[in-house]
């Protein structure tokens, strides 16, 4: 890890380059995915401010959400799932509903999920929500950078999401990579190092790795970050992983 220091008149920036020659910002260690705490810490204190700032502006929570319990904001989700298993959906009336009703002047979602970038997981489809009641972040492997646990904590913190879901899916490229471990073109061995530990825990079957994967995230969103953590321990917030069986829509809740 190379630092390279630049300081014109007042003002003085720093730029840290990985070991692979990429410029990465304060909060990780490297542009491989190492969160750095202290770097967590500051952009958690900086989220409670933006929080505390900006929250009546940015949001303007519907009153389902304002009364809604992590609990109930779950059951929302997984009974979702079961119309969407049933082939009994109702978001398509909802989103043209919304859509006529011109709803960009604000969002209110209950729920939030880290989900992996994979297109074969339509998120709003698979829980039968419409417009404006899903926040959600996506990224190849589902997994927990500076980044996204950044946009939960907006989700969180300032439009009132009441549960994190972290969504592993079947037949993940991204975990059976990580399972490979062969050589890739450009950044997607980044990846890896993220999704190793699952790969330790469970061993090599897919299925197995990606619910330990998701896990291990939805563990790592619960502890690294003050604003959820404190949110967690007033009741506010739930976090849970789960898993998406691409075969039959189900989503099952692992932990």
């Amino acid at each position: 890890m190379v630092t390279v220091s630049a300081k014109r008149k007042e003002t003085r920036s720093t730029t840290t380059f990985c070991s692979c020659g990429t410029a990465c910002n304060t909060v990780v260690d490297s542009c491989c995915g190492h969160l750095s705490r202290r770097g967590l810490l500051r952009s958690g204190l900086s989220m409670a401010a933006l929080a505390a700032g900006m929250g009546s502006t940015l949001a303007v929570p519907v009153a389902a959400q304002a009364t809604m319990s992590p609990d109930q904001a779950l059951k929302e989700m997984m009974d979702g799932n079961k119309r969407f298993t049933q082939q009994q959906m109702t978001s398509f009336n909802d989103d043209l509903k919304l859509l006529k009703e011109k709803s960009a002047e604000g969002q209110a979602p209950f729920a939030a999920l880290l989900s992996c970038a994979d297109s074969r997981v339509p998120v709003e489809l698979v829980f039968d929500q419409t417009i404006g009641r899903l926040f959600v972040t996506r990224v190849a492997g589902n997994i927990a950078t500076a980044d996204l646990i950044a946009s939960l904590e907006f989700g969180a913190a300032v439009l009132g999401t009441k549960a994190i879901m972290v969504l592993g899916h079947a037949s993940c490229g991204a975990v059976q990579a990580a399972i490979d471990g062969k050589a890739v073109p450009g950044q997607i061995s980044t990846l890896y190092r993220s999704i190793r530990p699952a790969v330790d825990q469970a061993g090599q079957n897919l299925e197995a790795v990606t619910k330990a994967n998701a896990k291990i995230q939805a563990g790592l969103l619960r502890t690294s970050s003050p604003v959820l953590a404190e949110l967690i321990a007033k009741g506010q917030l739930k976090i849970v992983a789960a898993y998406y069986d691409i075969g039959n829509g189900v989503v099952t809740i692992v932990d």
